[in-house]
């Protein structure tokens, strides 16, 4: 894979990876400032979508038309919402869909799919450096949702429905984007919470711990793609 992008959703979950990417030629696309560098012999580039699904599907559309890469990656932090994943864990999705939608809507209209399933080369190769970095990985079902989850009510109901190991706002909207393109994709996410009535704490807490050791576990995948 020649030209890898980087979708993430908040500043936070970028400023790591643009750090060690190093001085990057910035275009302005759409409203998005879309960077790109050559790194160890690739095309890296990275947006910062905004929060919420329609952001993520417009940059990933934005991204796929410009720079054509042969794969995106989406970024990131995330709510835990299974009780073998830890906080600071990493969840590496094997489907995204989303959580607060009748999924008839999809099913049964265009695109005529509601799980949007990952790549397995590119799940294998986050499995493979999380091995190597010592850090615990699950693949595992990703649901993207219009809200910050930290209520336990709102948590179990999530859970009693779709059975996830992890929660966001953008990951299933990546993966209807690129379901559409024929795009190959994962989402890559560092739990920062547990998605309960702690959250908001949780989150605050390891928020900076989870981006950096995202962005260390997405550069080292975009060396071994």
């Amino acid at each position: 894979m020649n030209t890898i992008a980087i979708i993430g959703a908040m500043p936070s979950e970028l400023a790591d990876i643009r750090r060690m990417l190093g001085e990057a030629e910035i275009k302005h696309i759409s409203g998005f400032d879309i960077y790109v560098n050559n790194y160890k012999g690739k095309t890296i580039v990275n947006a910062c979508c905004g929060i919420a699904k329609v952001n993520a599907a417009v940059c990933t559309q934005v991204i796929t038309d410009n720079f054509h890469p042969d794969c995106i990656i989406n970024a990131g932090i995330a709510g835990g919402m299974n009780s073998s994943v830890k906080v600071c864990d990493i969840v590496i999705s094997t489907e995204v869909l989303p959580h607060d939608l009748d999924l008839h809507f999809l099913k049964d209209y265009p695109p005529y799919c509601g799980v949007f399933k990952s790549d397995e080369r590119l799940m294998s190769a986050a499995e493979k450096v999380c091995a190597e970095f010592g850090v615990n990985s699950f693949r595992g079902r990703i649901v993207s949702g219009e809200a910050f989850i930290s209520d336990n009510n709102v948590k179990a109901d999530i859970q009693k429905r779709f059975e996830p190991h992890a929660v966001d706002m953008e990951s299933a909207a990546v993966g209807h984007c690129c379901f559409l393109n024929d795009m190959p994709f994962v989402s890559v996410r560092c739990i920062s919470d547990n998605a309960d009535d702690e959250g908001a704490m949780s989150f605050d807490e390891f928020e900076k711990i989870a981006t950096k050791r995202v962005a260390e576990i997405v550069l080292r995948m975009t060396e071994i793609l």
